[in-house]
């Protein structure tokens, strides 16, 4: 996650030195926490909040858990780990819903902090889920607010109710409090009111908002704060905890620049959970907040879960199961391929989700360097061929392949790799799906363990069949030592394996991306 990258780095570097000892001492553990506060102060982390991490780490890191522990250094990253899941919030806290509908939901925080573009993405998160949400323009101060909740509510697929035009017009408190009683009226289960912000906190929007949450007796009250304004989020959400108080938070703006301070001091400081975290500028970029996954992303472990749940929500399984057969059968198209490529963009970003596995803060400067466009070009080539040219590529001559590749804007060149591509793709999907194992560039053959040996006593038992003794001993010298030598594992990875060529990995780059 872009806004974490920083302080991942410097955590990930700091732990990558405390592995090279077999044992710590008071001094590395000492030496290791301060790197940690630096890191942290770096990151805009409230000074209060760093003192009592920083605090707990050396005192757990200096204790028996740790000298006892059979690798230290993964001790310490454990410890670090539990602690940042704890100034995170410790459990994920969901909604909570009214026991009689509407359940009412009250949007707070400052002007630009996200709350208009929050509540569209949470009321297309509710309508997933089944609910029937209602989006109220209380927002009736800063210029165009009501017409930009409705062109948000429109995108969403959610009702909204704004009686006043806005612009310094109407009452909010009234548009408020006819907007619960309109939901009851009209059966919509929840509430969703988007209420005015200032640039900075001052009297009269705390007046307005407390009023609003007088009228209106709100289930939960989200502070939506943007994660990129770093030290003055602590004084900002005290300000707003005092003034109108509120019972979950709202990270925006995540997929930003910032240094993640406001994330992790927010939730310590007011003492009131993350609930939800906006990762990007769709619709779709809203996720429930984990503390534990976001504290293995800060530390570059990963987040497997979040991964296997878009996954699951992207990919039908009835589906999968058919391409499943299709793979078995040798039935495998371009149409198919065409078909797996839209479902993956609907997990979302492929950066994103590369990022979301563990160790890959180590390789950003190829995530950086990742085309997303790549997906959409690939698109582009399949969807001008003909049906029958994507069900079978092998009638795809010159004339054929140079009309596809006018009509995707691409070269014949970029066509040729493609079809390449997808063959070798397909060929290894295909070994897989019946349960053998691909042969891939670079990493020799990959047969069953043992063939290797096999091959080798062959080629002993053969031996030199010249007439000339001396020529026979040394080439049957020569073919005893290539016999003696370590051919790898099964899977083509142990052993005495030569490293792959430069052709090899140029083929396998070709595979796996646009060679």
């Amino acid at each position: 996650m872009a806004t974490f990258g920083t302080l991942s780095d410097r955590l990930t570097e700091t732990f990558r030195n405390l592995r090279t000892k077999g044992k710590l001492t008071a001094a590395d553990v000492d030496g290791t926490v301060r790197e940690i506060r630096r890191a942290l102060l770096d990151a805009d982390v409230a000074l209060p909040v760093v003192k009592e991490f920083t605090a707990k780490v050396r005192e757990r890191a200096l204790g028996d858990e740790v000298n006892r522990a059979l690798n230290p250094a993964q001790q310490v990253v454990q410890i670090v780990n539990e602690e940042l899941v704890g100034i995170l919030g410790g459990e994920q806290r969901r909604l909570r819903f009214a026991k009689t509908p509407p359940t009412v939901i009250m949007l707070a925080g400052l002007q630009g902090s996200g709350k208009t573009t929050f509540a569209g993405k949470l009321a297309r998160l509710l309508e997933k889920e089944g609910h029937t949400p209602l989006l109220i323009a209380a927002d009736l101060q800063r210029p165009n607010a009501v017409n930009q909740l409705q062109v948000v509510a429109e995108r969403a697929g959610a009702a909204v109710y704004a009686p006043e035009p806005g612009n310094g017009v109407g009452d909010p408190v009234k548009v408020a409090r006819d907007g619960v009683e309109y939901a009851k009226r009209q059966l919509h289960d929840i509430v969703i009111i988007d209420t005015a912000g200032r640039l900075g906190v001052d009297e009269e929007l705390m007046k307005q908002a407390a009023d609003i949450r007088r009228a209106t007796d709100p289930d939960e009250v989200l502070f939506v704060i943007d994660a990129m304004i770093g030290q003055d989020a602590v004084n900002t959400a005290k300000a707003f905890q005092e003034g109108v108080d509120f019972t979950g938070v709202v990270l925006s703006k995540l997929d930003g620049d910032a240094r993640g301070g406001a994330a992790l001091s927010v939730a310590s400081v007011t003492g009131r959970p993350i609930i939800y975290a906006s990762t990007g500028e769709g619709l779709e970029d809203l996720e429930p907040f984990h503390p534990d996954r976001m504290a293995s992303r800060i530390l570059d472990l990963g987040d497997i879960l979040t991964l296997i749940e878009q996954a699951q929500e992207a990919f039908d399984e009835t589906e999968a199961m058919k391409m499943a057969e299709k793979l078995a059968t040798e039935q495998f198209t371009l149409e198919d391929f065409l078909e797996q490529l839209q479902q993956m963009k609907k997990m979302g970003s492929m950066k994103k989700m590369l990022g979301m596995l563990p160790g890959m803060g180590q390789m950003k400067q190829q995530l950086d360097g990742f085309d997303e466009r790549e997906i959409d070009r690939t698109e582009a080539i399949i969807r001008s061929m003909t049906p029958g040219e994507r069900r079978n590529p092998k009638i795809l001559n010159g004339s054929r392949r140079l009309r596809i590749a006018k009509g995707s804007g691409m070269t014949v060149t970029d066509v040729n790799q493609l079809v390449q591509r997808f063959e070798q793709a397909a060929k290894m999907m295909k070994t897989v799906a019946r349960g053998g194992v691909p042969n891939i560039p670079g990493m020799g053959s990959m047969g069953r363990p043992g063939a290797s040996s096999k091959r080798g006593k062959q080629q002993k038992a053969k031996g030199s069949r010249s007439g000339n003794p001396a020529k026979r001993a040394a080439e049957n010298a020569g073919a005893a030592a290539e016999a003696a030598t370590p051919t790898g594992s099964g899977f083509g990875l142990g052993g005495a394996q030569k490293a792959p060529s430069a052709a090899d990995l140029a083929e396998l780059q070709k595979m796996l991306g646009k060679g």
